[in-house]
């Protein structure tokens, strides 16, 4: 009896593991087109939400732009800043400063309204600044893509909102990294007219800010687990060995712990 309280004790705790509400710093992103409301997943993907709020607390987001927003799939920001003044004839688009890259944490499904981290393409352990909002369920491809994406917020539906204003913007081929950048009263045409790219053309992010430092702001939250992550498949990338294995592995482990107490009993 000992031994099996043991066994389904620690089968308890690997499951309460997969459905556990993650709790949450609040941040907001500020845009040209809205605020955008994230509760970030603190305690689930500590190394990236880390990560993440350096970059948010040193400024470094502040001036930066949504540099790329396919139909159906995602937003992408958090890689380059609006320089000034603009000439005519170039992307008036700076690369920010990047720290160290953080490791991968793919705990949790790239289902809408989740945010991740964009990395390169074949490097699990790449990213670094740039970050993307999911405007579509990617499980199937971003779930097992390179070693899976982090997921590590949601966004509220309030911001979900300014998110799909965003994706309904136009976008202009700039060419380089910008191939798919959302812009305002400004064409295909204008650019190569050599038309001078102004700040009002851009999806600006003003600044991100922490809105709420309580790690229990959102304990309500229940993100879907990456159950995919053991099949690492070819797909659409969002470029700039996960964790995800190691909770089946430790579901079936304790299984087979289970069965193996089971039969020692049996012999005795």
């Amino acid at each position: 009896m000992f031994l099996k309280n043991i066994y389904i004790i620690s089968l308890t705790a690997v499951l309460c593991f997969f459905s556990v509400s993650s709790n949450a710093t609040v941040v907001e992103i500020r845009t040209s087109l809205g605020d955008i409301e994230v509760n970030l997943f603190d305690e689930s993907t500590p190394e990236t939400v880390e990560n993440f709020l350096t970059y948010v607390n040193s400024g470094a987001y502040a001036n930066v732009v949504i540099h790329r927003s396919v139909g159906g799939f995602i937003i992408q920001s958090g890689g380059f800043e609006y320089s000034s003044p603009a000439v005519a004839g170039e992307v008036p688009l700076d690369e920010i400063e990047t720290g160290p890259s953080v490791i991968n944490e793919p705990v949790y499904s790239n289902l809408r309204a989740t945010i991740a981290m964009a990395k390169v393409s074949g490097l699990a352990n790449s990213a670094t600044s740039q970050w993307f909002i999911n405007l579509a369920d990617n499980s199937s491809n971003l779930d097992t893509q390179n070693s899976g994406f982090t997921v590590f917020g949601q966004v509220s539906d309030a911001g979900m909102q300014t998110v799909d204003a965003i994706a309904a913007t136009s976008t202009v081929n700039l060419g380089g990294a910008f191939t798919d950048i959302p812009m305002q009263n400004f064409t295909s045409a204008d650019f190569s007219n050599d038309v001078v790219i102004e700040e009002e053309n851009l999806v600006l992010i003003s600044d991100v800010v922490v809105t709420d430092s309580s790690v229990t702001s959102a304990a309500n939250l229940n993100p879907v687990v990456n159950t995919l992550i053991n099949s690492d498949t070819s797909g659409g990338n969002v470029s700039s060995s996960g964790g995800g294995a190691f909770l089946w592995l430790s579901l079936v482990a304790l299984l087979g712990f289970g069965a193996r107490l089971q039969t020692r009993r049996d012999q005795a």
